[in-house]
């Protein structure tokens, strides 16, 4: 379906709304800060009261804002609420969020407030958005995408759920000429203004499923991007569910459906020929044209994932109007984040790569298919995910399995169940941190042999026995590193 125009996104008064904030995170922190600088009377509840939390209530409360921290902060909406923030990680079934739902108070996540504060630039108009969204590849297609928006000589910025946050960038004081935009599953949840410029969905897996409740509403949110979108809804050929999500959206009269393969492209999409990435969606005789925006060996690292990623960066640069050449240098000046497919050294033979960043199966399963012989280090937080497609799916790949973490378990038992010759070594719970790592690394070292990969995909959330995945890489890279020292000097 098809709109005549982006719908208008109305916007209170907001002097004197009264506004309530849930959550203080980084989102719900800003959030606060922004109503407050508008003039709102903010209330923000949170349940957690660490150090972090006091010490950005107390700078809140400085600024006017009313803060209820801890156990039961979030159990009561204030009577005389006219408008809620959600950041991300509240869950839609929370109470707070419950009784806005039952009382008729407008419910907005940070990136729909982002939406309706963001200011015209010269021209007049506000910043276009190109957004992204996927259950994996999300922050480096971002990524891809601001340097090639930076190549074209644009003032750019990755936003959203990387890098700065969105409400920041929309009211950084000199507007950007267009904003790179990574957003969550739970922050498109609260969308309903939102229209960018071009959209993409890179793949849908199951995940989160312990937020949204099941994996229907978990690929609903993914599919709120395409909604309103103006120039071209992006989407892998080769996934028939995506390709449904676009036709089912509403979007605005004239937006293309554009899609991206590894193989050779169709008319209107774009691909890969002999090496080349070639766009047959973005050049005037795309019927028997197309134009050259690099190619393959541009991408550092070039995996199968990583090139269906700069595919479909490249997509939405050239929806935005980026010349080729800006789309091949912002590609070969990409560098990839800590923790991304890594090579954290090597060993008597044997590569060890941390991509710590595999939080989740579908994410271990791309990781795992970019190398031939793998001792795969996983485990941790399941967060309600299955192990057994990913198991079928790389067996033939795995010399050995090292698991760790609180729902190592369930790795195992999938392991068990369809590859049952894979040795699994399952360390014990009690250890976290560098310690739980060196043992994984030394456990690893017992079963490698030169020339395979041993590979940190956990396959799960970090949060059981480290800070974060950067601080399980971190460890990991720091384990490797250690026992390069302790090896003997070679003959």
């Amino acid at each position: 379906m098809s709109a005549q125009s982006p719908p208008p996104a109305p916007t209170p008064p907001w002097p004197g709304l009264r506004a309530v904030v849930a959550g203080l995170g980084v989102s719900g922190f800003t959030a606060a800060d922004s109503l407050l600088q508008l003039g709102a009377a903010v209330t923000v509840v949170a349940d957690r009261d660490d150090a972090d939390a006091r010490e950005r209530a107390t700078i809140l409360e400085i600024l006017g804002a009313d803060v209820l921290l801890g156990e039961g902060a979030t159990e009561r909406l204030p009577a005389d609420a006219q408008l809620v923030i959600a950041s991300p990680g509240v869950p839609p079934g929370s109470t707070l969020l419950r009784q806005a739902g039952q009382r008729g108070v407008p419910l907005w996540g940070d990136v729909e407030l982002a939406w309706r504060l963001r200011p015209e630039r010269a021209d007049g108009l506000p910043a276009p958005w190109l957004a992204v969204t996927g259950t994996n590849g999300k922050t480096t297609t971002v990524r891809m995408l601001d340097s090639m928006l930076r190549a074209a000589g644009l003032r750019s910025v990755a936003a959203g759920n990387v890098g700065t946050p969105v409400l920041e960038a929309v009211r950084h004081p000199e507007p950007y000429d267009v904003l790179a935009v990574e957003l969550s599953s739970f922050q498109l949840h609260s969308t309903s203004s939102v229209s960018a410029q071009a959209s993409v969905v890179l793949n849908v897996a199951a995940d989160h499923l312990d937020w949204h409740g099941s994996y229907a509403a978990y690929r609903g949110a993914k599919a709120r991007i395409y909604e309103r979108t103006q120039v071209a809804c992006v989407y892998p050929l080769a996934d028939d569910e995506i390709e449904q999500l676009v036709r089912s959206a509403d979007v605005i009269e004239g937006c293309r459906a554009v899609g991206f393969t590894t193989g050779v492209p169709p008319v209107g999409s774009l691909g890969v020929v002999d090496g080349v990435i070639a766009d047959r969606a973005f050049v005037a005789g795309r019927v028997r044209e197309a134009v050259e925006l690099g190619s393959v060996h541009d991408i550092t690292p070039l995996a199968p994932h990583t090139l269906l990623d700069a595919l479909a960066a490249a997509a939405l640069a050239r929806a935005h109007g980026v010349p080729a050449a800006a789309v091949r240098d912002g590609l070969r000046s990409f560098r990839p984040d800590p923790h991304r497919i890594a090579l954290a050294g090597r060993i008597a033979g044997v590569d060890f790569v941390d991509d710590s960043k595999a939080t989740n199966p579908h994410a271990a399963q791309a990781s795992l298919s970019g190398y031939e012989s793998v001792v795969w280090v996983a485990g941790g937080l399941a967060k309600g995910a299955q192990f057994d497609e990913l198991a079928v799916a790389t067996r033939e790949r795995l010399r050995a399995a090292v698991l760790l973490g609180r729902d190592r378990r369930l790795i195992a038992e999938a392991l068990r169940r369809h590859a049952p010759d894979v040795p699994v070594i399952e360390l014990a719970d009690g250890e976290t941190g560098a310690r739980v790592m060196q043992h994984a690394v030394t456990a690893a070292m017992s079963v490698a042999r030169p020339g395979d990969t041993v590979l940190l995909a956990p396959a799960c959330a970090s949060q059981d026995q480290f800070r974060d995945y950067g601080a399980r890489g971190e460890a990991f890279a720091a384990a490797v590193r250690d026992r390069q020292d302790s090896q003997p000097p070679p003959q």
